[in-house]
């Protein structure tokens, strides 16, 4: 392999997922474009690459980077540039030019070992030059595990987690225990693990070898949606895995038994294996919904069917006999199931049982998984509704882990929970929710079992419903003004197999259109002509608030990493008098939409006064300030003004168009779905579905026939092994 060093020009094109990097480096005043894999690398960095020249056909010339390692810079020009190219806390352009006129090549010296020195320079106070110190330091930290990291095989992009957890011992730790990383970070490939350990001396029948690839396996597994394998599976898995006999791995797993590391479990004449978290979480969350179910209830009224007509009459509606059959449920039943899908009336009965208890001088809660959720609860119910993790009052969770053992969670002051959109709460959620829930309190569980699963493992509505051992109540009557909606129709139509209703009937409302396109590129022109101002083509809708491109996929020209880059040229194109600020490939502009993708507990938020923290994966807002001064982003999530560091923007990205999976618990004004060929697993019918339920006003399908004809086709969606439904049936 050759070697290069130089110093990052430009970025062309950075992958936040994976880090893939296409860049201009500037090696001995020649610039060459590099490819590869490169995670935190900036403008201004001094890299020095490993790899080979490569010809791209369409490209030319590239040189292909297998390693690399960042290198302090050695002159005073290419060391401004390196600290003003905002890794270092509060060090931008002007503060970098003014430490480097003061300091020259001293700065790293001041920066390292007399921070102090820096209060010279005017805005700087001590505590600000204590934070740029360690700022530094922890970059110079990271950096050194990164190289580690590149020497032994393992990704630099879990270095930054390695740094957080083990700090400056983080390499002899590592060295000590390669597998403890399993634990450590989260999805992260056993493989490369098991050849780094391999390549530092650990014997192939390693005790901690084999308890962790067996760990591994059951770990996989959740990232798809299981709780538990079945043990001959997951014998041979690991056998194959680790190419160790099956006898040894059985010995192991019954060895991790007794160390209480995994359960097994008998049933349905198998053997189940769970990590122990996850088994115990199934336990807990069955024998909690049995417990408050069995419980006396103490929140019973007594003539209901007198009081219900009352509310009926003060509301102007007359309740259907299966929304009265609900009611009465969720009044005999202490928890409660209501399901079914739109235009059935779950609202309605959510709105009535509100008014009731609070008639009763009952305290009510709603609450909801997502942000977006519950907002939609609050406009549909005229009620205040929480998010989950707002109501339980949850603390910051380590990413490493699913599930948190300790986690301190407030519990809920009320005399009735009303839960929306279940099905998308996970095991984890749910174990939380259950944990904030008082004995003789009521839970109402409401939502749509067809729609998408959780995101994370567990099939906690369809297995609640599935073990009739918890009121279910299923809605599955369409009220006469829904049924006037294509949108609902087609829902309902779709979720029966069967293809949309035809476009002539002149009974139903204009609010639902499908556009037959076969070619992905005028997919994608025409998607673009219609958000930026080609509505008006489907009737005059200038009522409209929202409009939200929802797409299978992140990937593909119709997918939703291509459509914001193209949206935000058309919406938002750079502008003299909009700040901006570029991560990678990426520009964040003031106005544009964007979307938080992970739960942070921390971040701060201001609102009419009140000052708190914590923005939750999927909401959405929009960013209303950029300040280059104080390398910071303003983001209104309705109403809510979040502050980040530039530091943290890998935590936001834009939403002009977002994937169903992140369109869930949320719902638009209009909806424009394109629908391209795929891979069949993103081609499932529920997840169609769940796209259609989406819009409230205007639904706008564009693709292809016979690909929307195999996704309503398509019902093969992952059977997910769990165990609540059979832990329910036994208690």
């Amino acid at each position: 392999m050759e070697e290069l060093t130089g110093e990052i020009r430009s970025i062309i094109y950075y992958n936040e997922i994976n880090s893939y990097t296409i860049a201009r480096i500037i090696v001995d005043e020649n610039e060459i474009t590099i490819v590869g894999y490169l995670p935190f690398v900036n403008v201004g960095d001094n890299l020095t690459v490993c790899g080979e020249y490569v010809v791209h056909k369409e490209y030319g010339k590239q040189f292909k980077v297998e390693t690399f390692k960042k290198n302090i810079p050695d002159t005073p020009v290419a060391l401004e540039r390196y600290l003003a190219n905002g890794n270092i806390k509060w060090v931008g352009p002007k503060t970098a030019e003014k430490i480097i006129a003061k300091f020259g090549l001293e700065t790293i010296h001041v920066l390292e070992k007399t921070p102090e020195k820096l209060t010279i320079i005017k805005g700087i106070t001590l505590e600000k030059a204590m934070e740029i110190s360690s700022s530094f330091i922890e970059n110079e930290e990271l950096w050194k595990i990164v190289s580690f990291l590149e020497e032994i095989g393992i990704s630099a992009s879990y270095a930054k987690r390695v740094y957080e957890l083990y700090g400056t011992n983080a390499i002899d730790e590592i060295k000590a225990d390669p597998y403890r990383l399993i634990d450590v970070v989260r999805g992260i490939n056993f493989k490369t693990i098991d050849e780094a350990a391999l390549k530092i001396g650990v014997n192939s029948d390693d005790e901690q070898r084999i308890i962790y690839g067996i760990k591994y396996a059951l770990l996989l597994a959740t990232y798809n949606g299981h709780t538990c394998v079945i043990k001959n599976n997951l014998i041979d898995y690991v056998s194959s895995l680790l190419q160790i006999s099956e006898s040894t791995i059985k010995d192991f797993i019954n060895q991790m038994k007794v160390k209480e590391i995994v359960v097994i479990e008998e049933r349905d004449e198998e053997e189940w294996v769970y990590l122990e978290e996850y088994y115990q979480a199934e336990q807990f969350i069955a024998g909690k919904l049995i417990i408050l179910d069995n419980v006396a209830n103490r929140k019973r009224i007594d003539n209901i069917a007198e009081k219900l007509e009352k509310v009926e009459k003060n509301n102007g509606i007359e309740l259907s006999d299966k929304q009265r059959e609900a009611i009465y449920a969720v009044n005999d039943n202490n928890v409660c199931v209501i399901t079914g899908g739109p235009g059935t009336g779950k609202t309605t009965i959510i709105k009535n049982i509100i008014d009731l208890y609070k008639n009763e001088g009952k305290k009510v809660v709603l609450c909801a998984p997502t942000g977006r959720a519950a907002k939609r609860m609050t406009e549909t119910t005229g009620q205040d509704a929480k998010t989950l993790h707002r109501l339980l009052q949850i603390s910051k969770i380590d990413d490493a882990k699913y599930i948190n053992e300790e986690l301190d969670i407030q519990p809920i002051d009320a005399d009735v929970v009303i839960v929306d959109e279940t099905s998308m709460i996970d095991l984890a959620l749910m174990k939380y929710l259950l944990m904030g829930i008082y004995q003789g309190t009521k839970l109402v569980l409401s939502g749509d079992v067809d729609q998408l699963p959780s995101v994370g493992p567990g099939s906690i509505l369809k297995d609640i419903i599935a073990s009739k051992k918890i009121n279910v109540i299923v809605l599955d009557k369409i009220f006469r003004q829904a049924a006037k909606s294509k949108i609902v129709l087609n829902a309902h139509r779709v979720n029966a197999g069967k293809y949309f209703v035809e476009d002539q009937d002149e009974k139903l409302e204009k609010d639902f259109f499908f556009v037959q396109e076969n070619n992905q590129e005028r997919i994608l022109n025409f998607v673009l002509s219609l958000y930026q101002d080609g509505l008006e083509k489907f009737e005059n809708y200038d009522e409209f608030k929202s409009v939200q491109i929802i797409t299978p996929s992140k990937k593909g020209d119709v997918g939703t990493r291509e459509l914001n880059k193209r949206i935000q040229e058309l919406v938002n194109p750079a502008n003299a008098k909009k700040q901006e600020k570029s991560v990678g490939a990426l520009v964040y502009r003031e106005g544009d939409s964007v979307m938080q993708i992970k739960n942070n507990y921390d971040i701060a938020w201001e609102q009419n006064g009140e000052i708190s923290s914590g923005i939750f994966n999927g909401e959405m807002g929009t960013i209303t300030k950029i300040s280059n001064i104080s390398e910071t982003v303003e983001v209104n999530y309705d109403g809510k003004i979040a502050t980040y560091q530039f530091s943290e923007l890998e935590q936001i990205e834009h939403s002009y168009a977002i994937t169903v999976h992140k369109s869930q618990g949320s719902e638009f004004d209009v909806v424009i779905l394109p629908i391209v060929r795929l891979s069949p697993m993103l081609l499932t019918r529920n997840l169609l579905y769940t796209a259609i339920t989406r819009a409230k006003k205007l639904l706008i399908v564009i693709g292809n026939q016979d690909v929307v004809q195999f996704m309503i086709n398509n019902t093969d969606a992952k059977i997910r092994n769990t165990g609540l439904k059979y832990k329910l049936e036994v208690m």
